[in-house]
């Protein structure tokens, strides 16, 4: 085993992460060890590597890094002002990187589409928050998402009007709502079946038709529709 407090240049070419990216390409690494790449050094007594593995576990893994602010990496131990402006630049990066290539209004044809337009940004809140995506008849994007609540960790209270408003407004063919699960785990509750079956009569009675409701958690999504649950 190497030393925890051995430079990353003391340990073996295989150990190293950068040499390991360059090798074997990105996702053989850890997120500890991508993220070492990124901070470079680390402080007396901790390597890059074993600097990144706390930070992580500080600031609750990757979705915690996901929502953190300046202030909350500036305070960790070794990181300070400009390695913290590094992380977020990193972080904004990927949310950029997810939404590229989109264009001002996609078509979603399929809960893989939700999932790639918002799913990055919803994953590592710490509150469930309800969007909805008002599609024109070729399930084109009328406007950007739009946000309908946000509440507590264990209750939604969604009104149904809410949900439609814009989309009446909007002329629009259908819609798709997603929310995500602050738990980390997207299988859908009793709740959310209830609510969807609600908002599918409510389309009913409006012409405006309920595609799916996708649920985001931090590893995946899950789709209503998809699991017969509509």
């Amino acid at each position: 085993m190497p030393s925890t407090t051995a430079r990353i240049h003391d340990l073996a070419p295989a150990d190293r992460p950068r040499e390991r990216l360059i090798a074997d390409g990105p996702s053989a690494l850890s997120t500890s060890e991508l993220l070492a790449i990124l901070l470079r050094v680390g402080v007396p007594g901790e390597n890059a590597l074993r600097l990144s593995e706390r930070v992580l576990a500080q600031v609750g893994g990757l979705a915690g890094l996901h929502r953190a602010g300046h202030a909350d990496l500036s305070a960790v131990r070794g990181i300070g002002s400009a390695k913290a402006a590094q992380l977020l630049a990193a972080v904004e990066l990927g949310r950029r990187i997810a939404k590229a290539g989109q264009g001002d209004r996609p078509a979603i044809r399929s809960a893989a589409d939700v999932h790639a337009l918002i799913g990055y940004e919803l994953m590592g809140r710490e509150q469930e928050y309800l969007l909805v995506l008002n599609l024109d008849t070729r399930n084109r994007l009328i406007r950007p998402p739009i946000e309908v609540y946000h509440g507590s960790l264990n209750t939604s209270l969604i009104r149904v009007g809410e949900v439609f408003r814009q989309a009446i407004k909007d002329n629009a063919a259908g819609i798709i709502v997603a929310h995500n699960h602050p738990s980390g785990d997207p299988s859908p509750s009793a709740d959310d079946v209830s609510v969807t079956r609600a908002l599918r009569e409510a389309g009913n009675l409006l012409d405006i038709a309920l595609l799916d409701h996708v649920v985001i958690g931090r590893d995946g999504f899950v789709s209503l529709r998809e699991r017969g649950l509509m």
